[in-house]
């Protein structure tokens, strides 16, 4: 007896990882079987007409709080200081690819060359472009090109003025996925930032502008 003892004691020793892998490799042979397919029955393009979806996008960023403003292209400058006028906001970051002809004479704008975070919380907003709107959702797609900048400048001002054409609007999520370009980063935002606590108590704010208003460029 002592010596079938002593031959256990002396044996191969297993140590808590190998004993682990060892269960979940025997679990796993048990559990190997044929994949059940996913089924994938979700919208993967349009069921309304392009003027229904533009409606629904317009629909969905109002009901977060966000205002929208349908104008023709040859608009966009004027009503863009109109708004920022009325709101008292005169200190606009742009970033360097925003068309030219979108910024109204007379008016303070302060080129993206790199700023620094400091110079960012100090201005009234930042103005850009967008990459697409996604109606179902109410979401604007960045994918931070010359007109959209750098991810920083819609995290850090307290407003966002963007400017979007109908035709970028796509109905669903897949429709917007098969045209972003999958090498570059994207941001996805749905109205102004906010968020909710346990007790359901709204704070806007927490993750990127408070206020965001949209021109909707109809051509």
């Amino acid at each position: 007896m002592v010596a079938a003892a002593r031959a256990i004691v002396n044996g191969p020793r297993i140590s808590s990882r190998e004993r682990v892998l060892e269960r979940i490799s025997k679990a796993n042979s048990r559990a190997a079987g044929l994949p059940e397919s996913i089924p994938r029955g979700y919208d993967c393009g349009s069921t309304h007409s392009a003027e229904e979806t533009v409606a629904l996008f317009e629909s969905r960023l109002q009901d977060y709080d966000a205002r929208v403003f349908r104008i023709r292209r040859d608009a966009i400058a004027a009503k863009a200081a109109e708004i920022l006028q009325a709101g008292n906001r005169k200190r606009i970051v742009l970033p360097q690819g925003l068309p030219v002809a979108w910024r109204a004479a007379d008016f303070a704008w302060i080129p993206d060359d790199e700023l620094s975070i400091d110079a960012l919380n100090a201005v009234d907003g930042v103005m850009t472009g967008a990459t697409l709107g996604v109606a179902v959702s109410g979401s604007i797609v960045l994918q931070h090109g010359p007109a959209e900048g750098r991810r920083v400048l819609t995290l850090l001002p307290d407003y966002h003025l963007c400017v979007i054409g109908a035709a970028q609007v796509v109905e669903t999520l897949p429709e917007a996925f098969a045209r972003l370009d999958p090498a570059r980063p994207v941001t996805f935002f749905s109205g102004p930032s906010a968020t909710a606590d346990i007790e359901m108590t709204r704070i806007k704010g927490v993750h990127g502008p408070r206020f965001l208003d949209v021109l909707l460029v109809e051509d």
